[in-house]
């Protein structure tokens, strides 16, 4: 989820990229032989039962933001990153929540099914039932519906103007039914001291009352919603920092691999992000012990699924100096679903920058040359935004249970988090391996794919 709803761009075709011959000649460094040998140092300790076993525990429950469940889930990163010698910290933030009202709709004394919308205010409210179109200025004209509760079809303008036209013109209360099947689960966007208590109906239900106006039949109804309201919470990022191992060299840059711990309400989340939290623990495994001269920083992000909040966290509190030496953030999202499709890299601008440009060099190197495309839906985009070289790692197109109690352990594939797990550390390891002039190398560059429209959020 975004602070801003908006339309994502996800894979639809097949990659295409080729694997780039040119490679070995056209780049100067160590042959594709040597490199190779490099890559074994980190492909050969990664340990994939590690990474599933992190899944299983992690997944054992939903980790939604905010909760005790997800602070287990920090604490038990954290005591991951500890036991392989890192220093290690968890930096709690705090953000605003809405918790979800109570609600209650009666129309001609029969309760009916209704939703929330969220960010409606409390209330109770009791009176006739008005319709009045699709709840516009233009349709609440010459309507008197002072002290009445008001009923308005979905669609042309925003939840919120319907509601706050409704309440200007001196409705006590807004019901608001869906223009198509299945249910309407909407928002207000904000609080507003100007809305009125609302709720919204099913399509055929809202129908069904509007046909009865239109007969001019008079109905009474009643609106009440308890309950709601804007919660402060606390989430938390995970830091494990490795230090350059030899000082006197050291590049002065910084790497970060990321990916978010909390999932989904209702949703064991074992991909959405368990698998890329698990990745980033046996990555900092694997590397712990390694040669560096650049400074890696593992983090996993809280509360990612209602904003990238953590991430936005994490960069807000980091030094100009901090933002400057940070030279590629790899961030992996979603890396293990057996359903899903191919491993792809996406940028916020849809452009090639030095991690994707280091991972399809890896990709050929260890497992399948990747492709890259534009999507700003993970925790990527704040360091995009400081002006920090970042991609997200993903298979795409999703699988279809992605967000739903079915992303669950048995859908997770080894052999996906296999690949993960070797691009990104061979990546990651040819900046950080002593005495490699790694970004200068950065010259293979991936292909870009192709992209059709989906709705949601990572």
């Amino acid at each position: 989820m975004k602070r801003k709803p908006f339309m994502a761009l996800l894979l639809a075709a097949s990659l295409t990229m080729g694997i780039p011959a040119a490679y070995a000649k056209d780049v100067p460094g160590p042959a594709p032989q040597a490199q190779q040998a490099f890559d074994n140092k980190i492909v050969k300790r990664i340990n994939v039962d590690n990474i599933y076993n992190d899944i299983k525990h992690l997944s054992s429950e939903p980790r939604v933001a905010g909760t005790e469940a997800e602070s287990r889930a920090a604490q038990y990163i954290e005591s991951k990153f500890s036991s392989f010698g890192y220093e290690t910290e968890i930096q709690p933030f705090t953000f605003e929540s809405y918790q979800e009202p109570t609600i209650s709709v009666t129309v001609a004394d029969a309760a009916m099914t209704a939703s929330n919308l969220t960010y409606t205010p409390n209330g109770e409210a009791a009176g006739e039932l008005v319709y009045a179109g699709l709840g516009q200025a233009s349709d609440l004209a010459g309507i008197d519906v002072t002290d009445k509760i008001v009923l308005i079809k979905r669609g042309d303008i925003s939840f919120a103007d319907k509601v706050l036209n409704a309440a200007e013109a001196g409705a006590s209360a807004v019901i608001i039914f869906n223009n198509t099947t299945g249910s309407l689960n909407g928002t207000l966007g904000a609080p507003n001291d100007n809305f009125v208590p609302a709720v919204a109906l099913s399509q055929a239900d809202g129908e069904k009352l509007a046909a009865f106006l239109a007969d001019g039949q008079t109905i009474s109804a009643t609106v009440e919603v308890a309950g709601g309201g804007i919660l402060q919470q606390t989430s938390q990022n995970v830091v494990a920092v490795k230090k350059p191992t030899n000082k006197k060299k050291a590049t002065n840059q910084i790497i970060v691999v990321g990916a978010h711990h909390d999932s989904v309400p209702g949703s064991p989340g074992a991909n959405d992000d368990a698998s890329g939290t698990a990745t980033t623990i046996e990555l900092a495994r694997v590397m712990a012990n390694m040669p560096t001269d650049t400074e890696i920083r593992f983090i996993t992000f809280g509360a990612e699924e209602v904003g990238l909040l953590g991430s936005y966290a994490y960069v807000e509190s980091l030094s100009q100096d901090e933002r400057d030496r940070i030279v590629g953030m790899f961030q992996l999202d979603m890396v293990g679903s057996g359903d899903a499709g191919d491993l792809v890299m996406f940028t916020v601008d849809g452009e090639k920058n030095v991690v994707t440009d280091l991972a399809a060099a890896a990709g050929v190197r260890t497992a399948n040359p990747l492709g890259y495309g534009q999507e700003s839906r993970s925790d990527h985009v704040p360091f995009h935004n400081a002006g920090i070289p970042a991609a997200l790692f993903i298979h795409s197109p999703t699988e279809p249970w992605y967000h739903t109690p079915q992303d669950s352990l048995d859908k997770i594939s080894k052999a996906k988090l296999q690949e993960t797990a070797e691009i990104v550390g061979a990546a990651v390891y040819q900046i950080a391996r002593p005495d490699t002039p790694a970004l200068e190398r950065a010259k293979v560059a991936p292909k870009p794919v192709q992209y059709e429209k989906i709705v949601g959020g990572l």
